[in-house]
């Protein structure tokens, strides 16, 4: 869809045109508003599993805030090094970067109850993770054959199965034993809430166009939010005690080596690469109709870690593309990266004020839950997507069954291979790795005439 407002079909698949402020404006606040959710639930739930979360024994709403603040304000830095550019490293094209579902699966067994203290092992795992990530840029496309849909589509489905029971656990009143035992968890109000938050959400997707139907998740969570409030499970008293302006601070959590995380993360950079370069794909063919090209895939994959390993420095999670703002550009035919840079600065102002991660904070377990439901399903649902793609030979059925059968099998009995230490037995739990491991093997020596 062109608008010759905006300007002419030739310009607006030109990454380098700049659409006049007033269009260009509202369009880069549009992209942040479809990823903003999706950007700061990762921080949260990871403080949640860790036990230093909103209502956790061990809350600290200090580092809770921190973390929010640096999702927002690195999403926003990594944007900016894929939309400007830093020499080879940036695709610079309009690329949102933002902070991972996919790293959860493995960051959520190595940071169970945790705290604070083990955010040093974790930032250590996502600056060298990231600095891997940025190497696999030097040869990302000789990999992308041991990659094809059967293999990237279940490890994008079993990224969505991980997640999908803290959505409901989120949803019935919190995860954690903390949580869980409290006699409201799993009651009436709690899913009430959870549930204006999905059908205010589905209606806005299904029933409404443009930007509503873009931010449907975030005007589903401000509707639960509003229902939370009069119900009384609101609770604003923090948000008065932070601050107005603050910058990050490096090694804020310290530096600390945990090999589970190191190993994990690194493992992780191969598919984000990949996730990477099908979204760089995706913005060129919907955007301009073209291929993307080679600096561009190999411009972006070293934004992708190099943002990552930055993030890490200053106490953030790892970021990656979004895809849903691929889909964005195709709908408004708008290529210009610099409708996204604004987008970016957007975040970063958002990101150096920590009253709006103390405000974000406040939001209530049980209607965060009512929109990871939503979210996780749809991670679920693009992989399920992916594999449609296959060819479901009796081979490839196989291959399937016994790496889902592995992988879900050991998120779902952790314990079952206590013969291993705890460094593998982390990466083993998480589910993701194994099953991601065993299809890519079996992928690459099973005989392509197999029954």
């Amino acid at each position: 869809m062109s608008d010759n407002s905006i300007g002419t079909p030739e310009q607006l698949r030109d990454p380098n045109y700049t659409p006049p402020l007033a269009k260009a404006i509202p369009l880069g606040i549009q992209h942040v508003l479809a990823m903003f959710v999706s950007n700061v639930t990762p921080a949260i739930i990871i403080a949640g599993v860790a036990g230093f979360g909103f209502g956790a024994p061990g809350m600290d709403i200090g580092a809770i805030v921190y973390l929010i603040q640096m999702a927002m304000l690195f999403a926003g830095v990594a944007t900016l090094i894929q939309t400007i550019g830093i020499g080879p490293v940036g695709a610079k094209l309009p690329i949102v970067q933002g902070t991972s579902f996919a790293f959860l699966p493995v960051m959520i067994p190595a940071m169970l109850g945790a705290g604070t203290a083990g955010l040093g092992g974790l930032m250590a795992g996502v600056m060298i993770g990231g600095l891997f990530h940025a190497f696999l840029g030097l040869f990302v496309g000789r990999i992308r054959f041991a990659l094809p849909p059967l293999v990237t589509g279940l490890i994008v489905l079993m990224i969505g199965l991980a997640l999908i029971k803290v959505g409901i656990q989120y949803a019935a009143g919190g995860a954690g034993d903390f949580n869980m035992s409290k006699p409201t968890w799993g009651g009436l109000s709690n899913w009430f809430q959870a549930l204006v938050v999905i059908l205010v959400t589905l209606g806005l997707k299904f029933f409404a166009r443009g930007l509503l139907s873009v931010s449907a998740v975030l005007v589903g969570l401000i509707a639960g939010y509003v229902v939370a409030y009069i119900m009384g499970d609101v609770n604003l008293g923090n948000v008065g005690n932070a601050g107005w302006f603050a910058l990050p601070s490096p090694f804020k959590f310290g530096f600390d080596i945990n090999w589970a995380i190191i190993i994990g993360m690194c493992l992780m950079a191969f598919i984000s690469a990949i996730e990477t370069v099908g979204d760089v794909s995706g913005i060129t063919k919907g955007g301009a109709g073209r291929e993307a090209t080679d600096a561009e895939v190999t411009g972006a994959t070293f934004a992708d870690g190099l943002g990552s390993a930055i993030a890490g420095v200053f106490g953030s999670l790892p970021n990656t593309s979004f895809s849903q703002n691929v889909g964005l550009i195709a709908m408004t035919g708008v290529m210009s990266r610099h409708v996204v840079t604004i987008g970016a600065i957007f975040l970063i102002i958002c990101g150096l004020i920590p009253k709006v991660g103390a405000v974000i904070n406040t939001v209530p377990i049980q209607v965060l839950g009512g929109g990871v439901i939503v979210m996780f399903g749809m991670v679920a649902a693009a992989g399920a997507s992916m594999l449609s793609d296959v060819n479901w030979n009796s081979r490839n059925m196989v291959i399937f069954a016994v790496s889902l059968s592995v992988g879900l099998g050991l998120q779902q009995v952790p314990n079952a291979m206590a013969f291993l230490g705890d460094t593998a037995k982390i990466l083993m739990t998480s589910g993701l790795l194994p099953a991601a491991f065993l299809a890519i093997v079996l992928n690459l020596i099973l005989p392509e005439d197999l029954g």
